[in-house]
């Protein structure tokens, strides 16, 4: 547990077991009080540099908001409960603005702004946590199964916790990596005409639709150099056609560029390299190219993907836009 819990004990225990998530979110909380209190009490402006340290601990606590967003919510929402995915994350949207804005004014070194932004950061976090505590949390453990909150473990670890060390895991015993949790889930669709991959379940038309969408060209080199997939996409960087499959991908580049191509590929192979990257003129576009040599879980080479997208309009991108310009 963390630094903070070793040195205080949690008034938790007996009322939950060691590592439920509840717990965890209910022990994330005081830590969350603690930094607060700890930061209401500086001088800004004698201690500006404590004063950012705690604070960025403070905004740890966007794993928190994370778990809920990603785990929580998800299951409350099988269950019919769906006010917190569309009210309690628009709350924790606002937050994530007031901390952003409370860090500018730490790196702007305005003291008369930085208290006030960070009065209305400890302010909504007081207020989400009673929202939490007084209503979240207990209809959550209302709602769902033992079972349930036992399947919360593989993914609270991948999204990670508030604390420097990771609270005990519950169900207490070996972790398995969500690719290879062959654990039946119950499930709003049926998975009979799916595939299973790391994350999720597809059909071939969904792959194939997908795919055709991405907006960046996509080849696939097998172990033995042969090409054997390519996306058709409507607006492709680089001419394809059926032909290409299962030719050796050295008669698929210009000759000029061929000595690059096996070098990436012996170096691939070898285990030295797993990325190349170029970025060329092309046609008036800026184009990015990347190549990712793929390996087995065991690191065995299995190919190299290349992919390539125009990201000239990318890279005139400024600013922000937050909302839908469609009717403008």
């Amino acid at each position: 547990m963390s630094e903070f819990l070793n040195n205080n004990r949690s008034p938790f225990e007996g009322q939950y077991p060691d590592g439920h998530p509840v717990r965890t979110y209910l022990e994330e909380n005081l830590l969350i009080r603690t930094l607060i209190n700890e930061l209401r009490s500086l001088n800004i402006p004698e201690d500006l540099e404590l004063f950012k340290e705690l604070f960025n601990r403070l905004g740890k606590v966007e794993l928190h908001f994370a778990r809920k967003e990603n785990q929580l919510f998800p299951y409350l929402e099988k269950h019919g409960w769906t006010s917190p995915s569309q009210n309690m994350w628009a709350f924790h949207d606002q937050i994530r603005e007031e901390i952003k804005e409370t860090r500018r004014a730490i790196e702007s070194n305005d003291i008369v702004t930085l208290m006030m932004n960070s009065q209305q950061v400890f302010h909504s976090l007081e207020h989400i946590m009673q929202v939490e505590e007084g209503r979240l949390l207990p209809n959550a453990m209302r709602l769902l199964s033992e079972e349930e909150w036992k399947e919360f473990k593989e993914g609270d670890r991948e999204i990670g916790w508030m604390f420097d060390t990771p609270p005990t895991p519950y169900p207490e015993d070996a972790y398995v990596h969500p690719g290879e949790d062959t654990k039946r889930k119950k499930l709003p669709f049926g998975i009979e005409d799916k595939t299973h991959y790391d994350e999720g379940y597809l059909t071939p038309e969904q792959v194939n639709s997908i795919f055709r969408i991405l907006p960046v060209d996509i080849t696939y080199v097998n172990e033995h150099d042969q090409v054997v997939f390519y996306n058709r996409g409507e607006d492709r960087v680089f001419p394809r056609s059926a032909g290409i499959i299962g030719r050796e991908v050295k008669f698929c580049h210009p000759p000029k560029s061929v000595d690059q191509v096996l070098r990436i590929l012996e170096e691939f192979k070898a285990g030295r390299q797993d990325l190349a990257e170029f970025w060329i003129q092309f046609k008036g576009k800026f184009i990015h190219i990347q190549y990712f040599a793929v390996r087995d879980n065991d690191g065995t080479y299995r190919g190299v993907i290349e992919m390539s997208q125009d990201v000239t309009h990318v890279r005139e991108l400024e600013g922000e836009q937050r909302l839908l310009d469609w009717d403008s």
